[in-house]
């Protein structure tokens, strides 16, 4: 459906598959064709993603105010390390990438099969039990090894023993973290959002309640108390739902396991490396800012967690549609799949592109806005702002990577061409880092991690083909193009109106950049926003008509 990228014409919601079997009501997924189901769950994806957002804002505010920019603050984010490779490896790209597909396909089958052998009984017997010997394993070694582990991380840390600490206490979030990453998955196979959107809110209250509470006796290592704590709060916020939808009573039948081989390592082995390596990007900034002078690493982190906001919202699309996809593609309608995938990436570029421009326009002022009290001081503000312009630039491609790996992984069978696109990126980041670093530091490395996750996401768009959702990608090249140019055009408005206080600025910056970009997408000719304005035009409450005047009874 390369025409509908090209036009920018939104394509109908795609068809409802089969419903689960009436014997089984507590597990049965909700249409997945319904625009308006849709429409809902991506409104309540967005409010609780919203929410997650803004508890990661007040985390880092307060890991910058009362820890700053310093060789502290720098130890913790070495462990830190930990929970965000286990977040990507087993929350986000990992175990979803493997289990929604895997759930979707037991799902349909078994709508076909009726009763007797539950195939997703099959599932879960096949993967939770090895999930949690496996991950309960590896987090003990990890907790042991851990005075190993740092120096090669970041070699020349100034607080390594402070390091080790904080990893021993962030260990447990690799089995905490798969199991939340399995609940999640298991939870939006079956239609069911709320409770996965909410997983950041109650991690980061984890992490938040952690500083106010332990900070002034345990210092950093609160933090590190508080990824702990937000990784068991992450699970039992899913855990009751999961209960309810998979409690089944079928009759045991021969075919029990059939469903075992759904998770094989054929499956599971391209997945594993394209998640590993994309959350290799954040190994190679710290392995390479560690030798830089102490905040480094600090100012690395605020601004990549302050520029990845629109990112993390543009996903919510591609995490709210991807079951849909994945069933599309079990029930055989490969089309609908990919008029979804190729709508669903536009809209995730424009929502990226949007909230790119308006960091372009007002860095700075939003670092002063969010960091600038306590121990974080000017000159961080001024570092962490440069920092964050460069990582704008590459916001689009770590867009595209997180929809178009969905694409390629919706299918029960995953190819290695996204492992190897991402294996690509990452060398391109290390083999660019070590010099641009030396020239301008933390901004260098900022600008390897644009070069190679840009890199990552032309690889991917160019062999998108072979995926499990053949897309258009010549059409959706020249959109995504088009968008870039309007963006770009906002964000130099933006950055004109960025004037007066930093709150004042920033909202100037802002509405600039939202009044620039639809009239520049106009005359652009891009997709999406000419038929986003045309929708909103026509849910415009109308006047209400006169009411017909009656003659008085008689």
């Amino acid at each position: 459906m390369a025409e509908a990228a090209s036009t920018g014409v939104l394509p109908d919601d795609i068809r409802p598959v089969a419903a689960p079997a009436p014997e089984a009501p507590a597990t049965a997924p909700r249409p997945a064709g319904s625009g308006r189901w849709l429409a809902r769950a991506a409104v309540l994806t967005a409010a609780f993603t919203a929410a997650g957002a803004l508890l990661g804002l007040v985390r880092d505010q307060l890991l910058a105010s009362v820890f700053g920019a310093g060789p502290e603050t720098d130890a913790f984010l070495v462990a830190w390390t930990v929970p965000e490779f286990a977040a990507t490896l087993l929350i986000e790209d990992g175990m979803a990438l493997v289990l929604v597909p895997a759930f979707a396909a037991a799902l349909a089958r078994r709508a076909a099969t009726g009763s007797g052998a539950d195939p997703v009984r099959a599932l879960v017997r096949a993967t939770l039990p090895r999930l949690v010997l496996v991950l309960g394993a590896a987090a003990g070694v990890l907790a042991l090894a851990a005075p190993w582990l740092v120096p090669l991380l970041a070699p020349g840390l100034a607080r390594p023993a402070l390091a080790v600490d904080c990893v021993r206490l962030t260990a447990s979030c690799l089995l905490s973290f798969a199991l939340a990453g399995w609940c999640s998955a298991a939870l939006r196979a079956h239609g069911s959002y709320a409770a996965p959107a909410a997983i950041y809110v109650a991690y980061n209250a984890g992490i938040v309640a952690a500083i106010l509470l332990l900070g002034p006796e345990w210092g950093v290592r609160a933090a590190a108390a508080g990824v702990a704590a937000g990784g068991v709060l992450m699970v039992l916020l899913q855990a009751p739902g999961v209960w309810r939808r998979l409690r089944l009573k079928v009759r045991p039948g021969p075919d029990t396991k059939a469903d075992s081989g759904a998770v094989a390592l054929a499956v599971i082995a391209p997945v594993v490396v394209f998640a590993v390596s994309r959350q290799s990007q954040v190994l190679v900034e710290r392995f390479l800012a560690a030798p830089l002078p102490a905040g480094a690493i600090s100012h690395l982190n605020y601004a990549q967690k302050v520029a990845q906001l629109p990112m993390t919202l543009s996903l919510m699309v591609c995490t709210v549609s991807f079951p849909v996809v994945a069933r599309a593609l079990a029930a055989g309608d490969i089309g609908a799949a990919r008029r979804r995938a190729e709508r669903d990436l536009l809209l995730a570029g424009l929502i990226v592109l949007t909230g790119a421009a308006t960091v372009l326009a007002a860095a700075p002022q939003l670092v002063h806005l969010l960091f600038e009290r306590g121990a974080f001081d000017r000159s961080d503000t001024a570092v962490t702002a440069t920092v964050m312009r460069v990582y704008a630039l590459g916001l689009l491609g770590q867009t595209l990577v997180g929809a178009l790996v969905r694409c390629s992984f919706s299918s029960a069978r995953p190819l290695w061409h996204p492992a190897a696109a991402m294996l690509a990126g990452i060398a391109a980041t290390a083999a660019a880092g070590h010099p641009l670093a030396a020239m301008w530091g933390a901004p260098g490395i900022a600008a390897a991690n644009a070069l190679g996750i840009t890199l990552t996401a032309a690889l991917l768009l160019a062999g998108s083909r072979r995926g499990g959702v053949p897309l258009g990608a010549g059409a959706l090249l020249s959109g995504l193009a088009r968008l870039t140019a309007a963006a770009l055009a906002a964000a130099a408005a933006g950055r004109l109106c960025a004037v007066g206080p930093p709150l004042l600025a920033v909202t100037l910056a802002a509405a600039a950049v939202l009044v620039v970009l639809p009239p520049a997408a106009l005359v652009l000719r891009a997709p999406v926003v000419p038929e986003l304005l045309a929708r909103a035009r026509r849910t415009r409450p109308a006047t209400p008509p006169d009411r017909p005047r009656t003659k008085a009874p008689v």
